[in-house]
């Protein structure tokens, strides 16, 4: 299934503004849209960047990729990511326990 993954810049501005740490990496497919402070591919992937036709979203440049992909996320707010627990949406662990 195809995915096209990208950053959402107004997350990143609010975030600025707010002091929250919102995940600002989107992954689309066409049944799903998925928020996410970390993303690993596993498997080739195409950078694009097309100004002209852009995405509906706006984005001018994203990932796409057919392979499987894993997104982490922090819990809630978080000061310092180094000091919090990630958790992968997919399987529910830890990264460090993925490897």
């Amino acid at each position: 299934m195809l995915k096209r993954i990208h950053i959402n810049q107004h997350i990143i501005r609010r975030n600025a503004k707010t002091g929250e740490r919102k995940p600002v990496i989107t992954c689309k497919t066409y049944k799903t849209n998925d928020y996410a402070h970390e993303v690993e591919i596993d498997g080739p992937c195409k950078i694009i960047y097309n100004p002209d036709k852009p995405l509906p979203c706006g984005a001018k440049v994203w990932i796409e990729t057919d392979a499987p992909i894993k997104t982490w996320h922090t819990n809630s707010n978080y000061d310092d990511i180094t000091n919090k627990e990630r958790y992968c949406k997919s399987s529910n662990v830890r990264p460090d326990q993925m490897h």
